[in-house]
């Protein structure tokens, strides 16, 4: 009779644990396509914040340029994500003037009647 009760309560465990580490396995080959993928002049974030631009990398490594002349190196897991040109943005806002879609700027103000 207890196995009854306790059977439904480790199918709902078992489904919660496989869907949580496959979420975690999908997070994690994120992360290792993008280290792949990174090149010389990239734009990046690290995990601490600081925005930089990539100026060699190694196996284990990155040299990241954060001012001119100043660089500095890290170690590619601290790499959070690759910054990308916002030229499409500006391209969706040349379609938007194209259709005659207007963009008007309309302060909040309250008017006494």
């Amino acid at each position: 009779m207890d196995l009854v009760v306790f059977l439904p309560l480790l199918i709902i465990m078992g489904a919660f644990m496989f869907f949580a580490s496959r979420r975690q396995k999908k997070a994690m080959q994120a992360t290792i396509d993008l280290h792949n993928s990174l090149e010389i002049g990239d734009q990046v974030h690290t995990t601490s914040g600081l925005k930089a631009t990539i100026a060699g990398i190694s196996d284990d490594y990155v040299d990241l340029e954060i001012a001119p002349g100043v660089v500095t190196t890290w170690m590619k897991l601290a790499v959070r994500d690759r910054i990308v040109d916002d030229a499409d943005d500006v391209d969706d806002l040349d379609d938007d003037a194209e259709t005659g879609a207007e963009i008007v700027d309309r302060p909040n103000t309250k008017t006494d009647s």
